[in-house]
């Protein structure tokens, strides 16, 4: 069991919120896509960076608590929270950089695909993705990805190009990967940003 002292220490390493069971943004932190699911984490940290993420994967890692990742918060049976749990919120971590020239674009963590979209058209470019827009980019990603343009371009996996990945152990791991063909567990689905 985790102490006061403890959660007090993990609180002063983050820039963004930790929240717990009681704090008043708490009922809406916990909330996701499907209102079917109720369920309640002991803790929800809402990264703002990269250091917010591998400071609550080492609290995850030592402290002994179950860990969930919330990238957009749109999967339908509610993998991105879990009871009793640490849920690592990267909602916060929310950005586009398109570069028209390379036509590619880089988003962070907490991007859902209508983020990613509407950055995108604006240089006549686009991402094969899925095809609802309030769907997160790192859960659709890591799914292989399937929407209307799957048959000309591929899945979304198939296009990604790079990823900066927190690995379950804490350190940031950012190689030029090519052609990711899978990746698994916390050390995947901890992704602070992806490039396509």
């Amino acid at each position: 069991m985790i102490t006061q002292e403890e959660i007090a220490q993990f609180r002063a390493q983050l820039r963004g919120e930790l929240i717990e069971p009681g704090s008043p943004s708490y009922e809406n932190a916990r909330k996701v896509y499907n209102g079917m699911i109720d369920k309640k984490p002991r803790l929800i940290a809402k990264c703002a960076d990269v250091a917010d993420v591998i400071a609550a994967v080492t609290f995850g890692r030592t402290s002994g608590l179950k860990v969930s990742i919330r990238g957009g918060g749109h999967n339908a049976g509610g993998l991105g929270i879990a009871d009793d749990a640490l849920t690592i919120d990267l909602s916060g971590i929310k950005y586009v950089h398109v570069d028209p020239t390379a036509n590619t674009v880089r988003v962070g963590g907490g991007c859902v695909w209508g983020d990613v979209d509407h950055a995108t058209h604006a240089f006549g470019l686009a991402v094969p993705t899925g095809i609802i827009s309030s769907t997160g980019v790192g859960g659709l990603t890591l799914g292989g990805g399937l929407g209307h343009l799957t048959r000309k371009l591929g899945l979304t996996i198939d296009n990604l190009l790079s990823a900066d990945v927190v690995l379950a152990d804490g350190p940031l791991w950012s190689p030029a990967l090519r052609r990711i063909a899978t990746c698994s567990g916390l050390c995947a689905a901890a992704a602070a940003t992806s490039a396509w």
